[in-house]
């Protein structure tokens, strides 16, 4: 295998690897990977996709580096994006496009509705053996760094009297859903893969939410249905009532995707259980439970999505419940099970800082894992480009108390600021 690995990391795959992990949601080399991008790219592709920028682009730019004309640039660039592999969107006016990490991107594209033009359960069979049996790549996503591609939405019912009021507006999915331009719905991307596997539950299937440049993509190609805000808050609702955890993009403005998973297939919940953490993900409630009240049913132990919540029996045959604040995902799913009262959600002691923006939190999450030179400076042809990210990169590899405190400054409001202009 490891013979195998080092030939294939010199070819076009190889190469398109090493641009996917320029990008701070990267994706670690293995032979499944590989066989994945195989099925979904061409040998040509893989070696345009490696020559593309980390920030979005224009045909023109992608003509310029791959060195053909810009109607060929638009043709191959617009074939891509109607397999939803790339996300094209207009900006003041102008046709952009840009490689979406594989997480939360072109991997559940792929998924996102049936297809014949691909094998989707030969598709599944090697996300699962990526996602679920391989680690690397579900630890680096949620375990590296405080800073996560995605965040829990609390249910809004959930939270009761006196702490509704402090549900602020980018906590809502209900918030999401009004003010966003596109709203697409797709298949749930995990459980169709696990459909195809033979092990999906019963939840409803098409329930996957994208919103704004996301979803005017998706709709755009066929692998999103345009919904009104009507219909999509119907199918929230739906969500609560199967007691769905609403996770969603890591952002405050311009949200572009809220997944509606259970914990049996989701794998977001699954790498929270996995891992035995929330930290990166987590809302800003957690559960408490008023033992007064509680019956010792159990039902709330059976509906928590990632076992935050057992039920357990002494040696006396006392029953009990455990609840583990570390793995509490604050989601409100356990409140709507309990027929006693006995379960609220209060406010964490401390919040959690949300990125304003997918630009902030991708220099935020470049930070943290170090790799915030490929991301300033993306034109690696540039010699000057080269230097300076070989230097910003030696940065990075400071002592961990400076390299936090840098990363305290890129939370702060001045990067906050500029990432409203970039």
């Amino acid at each position: 295998m490891g013979h195998h690995l080092m030939l294939e990391k010199q070819s076009a795959y190889g190469r398109m690897i090493d641009r996917l992990n320029r990008f701070p949601q990267g994706a670690p080399a293995s032979d499944t990977l590989y066989a994945i991008l195989k099925m979904l790219f061409t040998e040509k592709e893989a070696d345009l996709v490696a020559q593309m920028p980390i920030k979005p682009f224009t045909a023109r730019d992608a003509a310029d580096r791959w060195k053909i004309s810009e109607t060929e640039a638009h043709k191959i660039l617009d074939n891509m994006a109607g397999r939803a592999l790339l996300v094209d969107l207009e900006v003041n006016g102008e046709q952009q496009y840009c490689l979406p990490p594989p997480m939360a991107g072109f991997f559940e594209f792929a998924m996102m509705r049936v297809r014949t033009d691909i094998d989707q359960k030969a598709l599944a069979e090697l996300y699962h053996q990526y996602i679920n049996i391989e680690e690397d790549f579900m630890r680096e996503l949620f375990v590296t760094g405080d800073t996560g591609l995605g965040r829990v939405f609390v249910q809004e019912p959930a939270v009761k009297e006196p702490y509704a009021m402090e549900i602020l507006d980018w906590e809502k999915a209900s918030e999401v859903i009004e003010t966003a331009r596109y709203r697409g719905i797709s298949m749930c991307y995990c459980r169709h893969k696990k459909q195809h596997l033979g092990t999906a539950c019963d939840a409803p299937m098409d329930i996957c939410m994208t919103f704004n440049t996301a979803a005017r993509s998706l709709i755009k190609h066929g692998h999103a249905r345009e919904v009104s805000k009507s219909e999509c808050m119907e199918l929230l609702h739906q969500a609560w009532e199967h007691n769905l955890v609403q996770f969603g993009e890591n952002v405050r403005e311009g949200v572009n995707f809220i997944c509606n998973c259970c914990g049996c297939c989701c794998e977001a919940l699954g790498a929270v259980k996995r891992f035995q953490m929330t930290q990166t993900i987590h809302s800003n409630f957690i559960m408490q439970m008023n033992e007064e009240n509680c019956v010792k049913c159990g039902r709330c132990a059976q509906i928590c999505p990632v076992n935050a919540i057992t039920l357990v029996k002494d040696a006396d045959g006392k029953r009990h419940m455990d609840f583990n604040a570390e793995l509490c995902l604050g989601c409100g799913v356990c409140t709507r099970g309990c027929a006693k009262n006995a379960i609220t959600l209060v406010p964490r002691p401390e919040r959690t800082i949300t990125p304003l923006n997918t630009t902030h939190r991708a220099i935020v999450m470049a930070t943290e894992r170090g790799c915030l030179q490929d991301l300033i400076f993306d034109n690696r042809m540039l010699f000057s480009h080269r230097l300076l990210a070989a230097v910003l990169g030696a940065v990075l590899r400071m002592p961990a108390l400076q390299r936090s405190l840098a990363q305290k400054q890129l939370k702060s409001r001045f990067i906050e600021n500029l990432s409203r202009r970039l």
